[in-house]
């Protein structure tokens, strides 16, 4: 955010002002009604009819019920402004108890070739799906001993959001390919970004999580690929249970068993092979 246009600045009106600059000094593009009640000293009833004031005025955009996102000067009036939408998801997941996940961490971490059009966020409490002009927000429930694997990432010079780290991103993708594209996407993304994965912390994000679903499609991905030693295979191995599951729970339960990772092999082979050969 920049406030350098001072003339426009004198033109907002003190209370506006305040709020402005008060913002500014603090990074901060997205507000609440807290924010305007803390920063400008009205009650409640006062500062929402403040927050529309100023919608209507086109200084700031309305993003959902208290909550609210100043307008750059250098765009004018502008009703359709969104800012980041990594910033957007930190704000309406509440701040904290959240990180970025499933294909939104596989763009962050340039682990896909296509841009992604849902923003995914992993949360400790229900929240409901909404699209923000055109963006659609996602978010899916999360347990709080499964909160790990988790960094901090700038999403602008002076905003940071939390994100899954490489590899707790393949462990999501492992666990729900579909908010990834599916375990073709998921394997692709494994690949791309082999040298910086670390196959040892993979298998202690799936023994931690307990998922034998995830077990068996990371022990299968890594023989694969040829990206895990024996001892790392033998781990995973002791954790596998006689239960077959789907390799992409997104297709139908069809194709060969395969015994030594417990799985349907209803994508194959061959298929995520030629991800290496692309």
């Amino acid at each position: 955010m920049r406030l350098n246009n001072q003339k426009s600045l004198k033109t907002l009106g003190p209370l506006a002002a305040l709020l402005v600059t008060t913002l500014h000094e603090r990074s901060q593009s997205l507000f609440g009604i807290r924010d305007v009640k803390k920063i400008t000293g009205l009650a409640d009833a006062s500062a929402r009819s403040f927050a529309r004031s100023l919608v209507e005025r086109g200084l700031v955009t309305r993003l959902k019920p208290g909550l609210f996102i100043l307008v750059p000067f250098e765009l004018g009036k502008e009703t359709e402004y969104m800012g980041h939408p990594w910033l957007v998801a930190k704000a309406l997941a509440g701040g904290k108890d959240y990180y970025l996940s499933h294909g939104t961490a596989m763009e962050l971490h340039q682990m896909v070739t296509q841009p992604q059009l849902v923003v995914y966020v992993t949360v400790l409490k229900p929240l409901r799906s909404r699209s923000i002009m055109g963006t659609e927000f996602r978010f899916i429930l999360g347990q709080r001993k499964h909160f790990c694997g988790i960094e901090d990432y700038w999403a602008t010079k002076q905003e940071k959001i939390r994100v899954s780290d490489i590899d707790r991103t393949i462990i999501d993708g492992l666990r729900q390919p579909e908010y990834c594209g599916g375990i073709t996407e998921v394997a692709k993304g494994l690949w791309m970004q082999r040298e910086r994965v670390n196959p040892e912390r993979l298998v202690a994000y799936a023994i931690r999580l307990g998922i034998g679903a995830v077990i068996r499609r990371l022990g299968f991905l890594l023989e694969l690929y040829e990206m895990g030693r024996n001892k790392t295979m033998d781990t995973l191995k002791d954790h596998l249970t006689a239960t077959y599951v789907p390799l992409d729970p997104v297709l139908p339960k069809q194709g060969k068993h395969l015994h030594r990772w417990r799985l349907h092999l209803n994508v194959e082979p061959e298929e995520l092979r030629l991800v290496v050969r692309a």
